[in-house]
């Protein structure tokens, strides 16, 4: 392997990296952290053989450390979320909030309650509504709304409007055929609901030769799309499975034990607007609306329209941070749509924005807001360098800590070694790809650290990744500590 240590390489170029006041500009490896890096990565290379490695480890002021190929380009994987959280957090703030809102163009009737004219479903993309189990905004909310206006009836098919352009949801074609139906990797668009998946639990029938009953179905309404085709079986078994159906429904096919209490099924949404119908259904019929002559999603909208109902997200930050820690594919796509203002060219303008923080040593080119495509390419220096610059830009020095802390989210194993909040970072994986990159807090200030492997070597790429984190942070410090000593950064909570 092609390889290049950069022991004190200073990176200038158009960066500006002269320290901000506070920083350490002195940081340094010691030579027996150097030693024991060298050592390292030797395991490494001999543990991942056919693989290839880049790497850097950096400083807050722009200096690498030490090095390995750090201008190859590879896949970059989830660790892309990094820099759609910073281009949307430019764009939009820390605070911006996503919005869902019915508007209407037409009168109501007080006598009737009927609202004459005119109504649509505007949305935003908020991947937080309708969560089960976590907070967020819910369309039961916009339909108390609606009856706290006095509104009792509401008359034709649902029009789903979007401010960035078509309400519908796709699969990217930028990702792999292979993962369409995962759950991982849900349609993308405005119309989104509990992350575009379905969430159903079912128990066997009273006797063998029944069907099993559904007995729980979320987002709300989601139970009049599904249909039972299965069989109640003797014994335990539970063989299961949910076909997706023309309609946007599902058919659950196979067979479950009658000896089995429940059994639960996770499905992705195939078709989101239908699922948004049934679901504004639901809401209208417990908030005490009639829905008359309701029909399927409708593309029209009101041309003059008013605010009749309204809901929004958690800030940004707080959206980004269960992204980053949740690794939430379908997140992250709906931040860059939201940053960008469109459904489409999104992934130009994060990449341009990467190469703006860092110059001309960047070497990106993101053709998603997730990672989830192999066709990203991303060199470590350009993660380095863009995680050096960008919290010293104004109002961004809170950015490190909207990623998760080892101990937490996709970092839960970085446990051991170290205590919590001494590292805030960023994982990818891929069948062929492991990542890391973030930030370490030390006693002489923060370490900026991407690992990049692409191979099939992946499992044993992750703990030699994990191994390195604890290795430099033996001797590590809370990382929000750090920010406020060094950079004048205020302090944000490590849940949203």
């Amino acid at each position: 392997m092609a390889r290049r240590l950069l022991w004190t390489m200073v990176v200038a170029c158009s960066l500006d990296c002269a320290a901000s006041p506070g920083l350490l500009p002195a940081q340094e490896l010691s030579p027996r952290e150097r030693v024991e890096v060298e050592a390292w990565f030797r395991r490494a290379a001999a543990r991942t053989p056919g693989g290839e490695w880049g790497i850097a480890v950096g400083t807050m002021d722009g200096r690498i450390l030490w090095s390995v190929s750090p201008e190859l380009e590879l896949i970059p994987a989830s660790t892309a979320k990094l820099f759609t959280t910073g281009f949307s957090r430019a764009r939009l703030g820390g605070g911006a909030r996503i919005v869902t809102r019915i508007v209407g163009d037409g009168r109501l009737d007080p006598a009737t309650g009927h609202w004459q004219g005119a109504w649509a479903l505007e949305l935003g993309g908020d991947p937080t509504l309708e969560r089960s189990g976590r907070s967020g905004p819910t369309l039961g909310e916009l339909a108390r709304q609606l009856r706290d206006r006095g509104i009792r009836v509401l008359e034709g098919p649902l029009a789903l409007t979007s401010r960035s352009g078509p309400a519908a949801s796709r699969y990217p074609s930028v990702w792999s055929a292979g993962y369409m139906g995962q759950l991982y990797a849900p349609p993308v668009g405005p119309a989104t609901l509990h992350e575009n998946t379905v969430s159903l639990t079912f128990r066997p029938g009273r006797e063998v030769g029944m069907t099993p009953t559904l007995v729980s179905a979320y987002p709300d309404g989601v139970a009049r799309m599904v249909r039972v085709a299965a069989t109640t079986v003797s014994g335990t078994r539970r063989r299961l499975s949910l076909r997706s159906d023309p309609d946007g429904g599902w058919t659950l096919l196979g067979v479950l034990g009658i000896e089995r209490r429940t059994a639960g099924l996770s499905a992705v949404a195939h078709d989101p607007s239908r699922l948004m119908v049934s679901a504004w259904a639901a809401a209208l019929e417990r908030a005490g609306i009639v829905w008359v002559n309701p029909g399927g999603p409708a593309a029209l909208a009101p041309r003059s329209a008013a605010i009749l109902a309204q809901v929004s997200s958690a800030p940004l930050d707080s959206v980004a941070l269960e992204v980053n820690r949740r690794s939430l594919n379908i997140g992250a796509e709906l931040l860059l749509q939201w940053g960008a203002g469109s459904q489409t060219t999104g992934p130009e303008l994060v990449t341009r924005h990467v190469r703006e923080v860092v110059g001309p040593l960047a070497r990106v080119r993101l053709v998603d807001g997730s990672g989830l495509s192999e066709l990203n390419r991303m060199s470590p220096l350009t993660q380095v360098l863009y995680l050096a610059r960008y919290p010293q830009l104004p109002g961004n020095q809170r950015f490190p800590l909207l990623l998760p802390a080892n101990g937490t989210g996709t970092l839960r194993r970085l446990r051991q070694g170290m205590g919590r909040g001494v590292v805030h970072a960023k994982t990818g994986t891929l069948d062929r790809v492991a990542t890391l990159a973030g930030y370490l807090g030390r006693p002489d200030g923060v370490l900026v650290v991407s690992l990049m492997y692409n191979g099939g070597r992946t499992s044993a790429a992750r703990a030699a990744e994990w191994e390195l984190f604890r290795l430099l942070g033996g001797e590590g410090v809370d990382l929000g500590g750090m920010l406020v000593t060094h950079m004048g950064g205020a302090t944000v909570k490590s849940e949203p």
